[in-house]
């Protein structure tokens, strides 16, 4: 959860500041899975024609294309037929795809491979690379570690700040309790004075 929350703002900020993000490796079956693959170009190597290419190889199997994108979508029949949607920007730096609807046989490699034509005035050198990705596909998602420890903190936070409200009601209730016991004192010694005493102490009134 917290690291799906990263991969999203990265992901998002980079049309200003491109940052090549490794793509998540686990997914739940029944859920929607994003394969991202991240592939930034300078400033200079904007204008570029990008083809992209996605494969797929089972466990001890071999590679097949599943997926391409040449300035228009293609998706080739198979395991996946209806179940791939293209999750590039517009700039071709993201040309990341999402499996709908995963299940335990969509594990195994996903292979994205990049190559772009950069148009220059002498020549149009080409450049390719390749992202793997190592997908699991699980029947239930297990506990995020870092939820776990996030929940035994927020516990002890919650047990600190009762123990230290006990506390200060305590601290308070006898604090209360000695104006009180010092307050009927004051009253108990005024009353014990003799009463000639008090005329006495009695401030004279000034004809």
């Amino acid at each position: 959860c917290a690291s799906s929350l990263v991969l999203a703002v990265w992901a998002g900020f980079c049309s200003a500041v491109c940052v090549e993000v490794p793509s998540e490796t686990e997914a739940v079956q029944g859920t929607d899975m994003k394969l991202l693959c991240i592939s930034c170009m300078k400033r200079e190597e904007v204008t570029a024609s990008t083809v992209v290419e996605w494969f797929y190889r089972p466990e001890g199997g071999k590679d097949e294309l599943i997926y391409k994108y040449r300035k228009t979508n293609r998706e080739f029949s198979g395991r996946f037929s209806g179940r791939l949607q293209w999750n590039g920007s517009k700039d071709m730096q993201d040309v990341s795809i999402t499996v709908l609807n995963v299940t335990l046989n969509d594990s195994g490699i996903y292979t994205c491979n990049i190559t772009r034509e950069f148009e220059f005035e002498i020549h149009r050198p080409l450049f390719t690379s390749s992202r793997l990705i190592h997908l699991t596909v699980v029947e239930e998602a297990g506990e995020d570690f870092t939820s776990v420890i996030s929940e035994i903190m927020m516990y002890i936070l919650l047990v600190f700040l009762t123990l230290w409200l006990l506390i200060e009601m305590v601290y308070c209730y006898r604090k209360v309790s000695k104006a009180e016991e010092a307050a009927q004192e004051n009253a108990t010694d005024y009353l014990a004075i003799p009463s000639e005493n008090k005329e006495n102490c009695a401030v004279p009134v000034e004809e």
